[in-house]
């Protein structure tokens, strides 16, 4: 018998963290870039009730349910024009800008190109709203005048400009600083550390993309769809109330049990 008040709190207890994730994602549906958190649940232990342990019967009774992560899906979302030449827009899937903190030095991977020229002592550089600096393929911070970003804001004004020239300083500094990408061999490991920003567990090291498809002026909008998250909300709310109605109906029984006995 309690067993079953086990099993239904736990089950309501997973349906609120479940509730908490949904409310996330509808809070970010206008944050550019944003990528909505899926959950992922797993069983707690199984056991069979008429026959040995590794038996495999339809008599079975387990011990609830726990949600076991959370993750994200980085694919390429719709993008929305903005009147910002400086305004980049990534249009790979599971690729990232890289940013670092200026006083703490940590390193943190987003989709959001949404950035602004920060002064700093010897110029201009590309920065994100949190006053992190935007990173080159050489993990250097990048100004905000570099050859690189002045080709993808023409390019994309229809100006034109010359590619012979470029190519040609290209050839010449492989090393010259451009806007660049980031991938990983397994995305979805990647923690979530708020602002739309994603930071790698210990050991997983980013793979810089060669030829990074970048728009400039326009950004990624949210990924989180109003119509799924509904419905994600309604069947929690149902699984919530029947986790209750379980925990409701073990306290009756326990209750008549506890009267017969006198």
């Amino acid at each position: 018998m309690y067993q079953s008040f086990y099993t239904g709190a736990l089950g309501a207890g997973s349906c609120m963290a479940k509730m908490s994730v949904i409310s996330n994602n509808l809070a970010n549906i206008n944050n550019n870039g944003f990528k909505p958190m899926n959950s992922s649940f797993s069983d707690l232990l199984n056991f069979n009730l008429n026959d040995s342990e590794d038996a495999v019967t339809d008599l079975m009774a387990g011990n609830g349910m726990r949600m076991q992560r959370t993750y994200s899906s980085f694919g390429v979302e719709a993008l929305t024009s903005t009147n910002s030449d400086i305004d980049f827009a990534i249009l790979d899937d599971n690729a990232f800008f890289m940013v670092q903190d200026t006083v703490t030095g940590a390193i943190t991977y987003t989709r959001s190109g949404h950035f602004y020229k920060g002064e700093m002592e010897d110029g201009f550089y590309l920065m994100t709203d949190a006053g992190k600096v935007v990173l080159d393929q050489n993990g250097e911070p990048l100004k905000a005048d570099t050859p690189d970003i002045e080709r993808i804001r023409q390019a994309m004004s229809g100006e034109d400009y010359e590619e012979d020239d470029y190519d040609e300083d290209l050839e010449e500094d492989e090393d010259a600083p451009r806007l660049s990408l980031y991938t990983f061999s397994n995305p979805s490991r990647l923690m979530n550390v708020g602002s739309n920003e994603y930071a790698p567990p210990e050991g997983m090291e980013p793979v810089l993309v060669n030829n990074p498809n970048i728009v400039s002026g326009m950004l990624e909008t949210s990924g989180t769809s109003l119509a799924k998250e509904m419905v994600k909300m309604i069947e929690c709310q149902r699984a919530y109330s029947y986790a209750l109605k379980m925990v409701m109906t073990s306290d009756d029984v326990e209750s008549t049990i506890n009267s017969l006995r006198g």
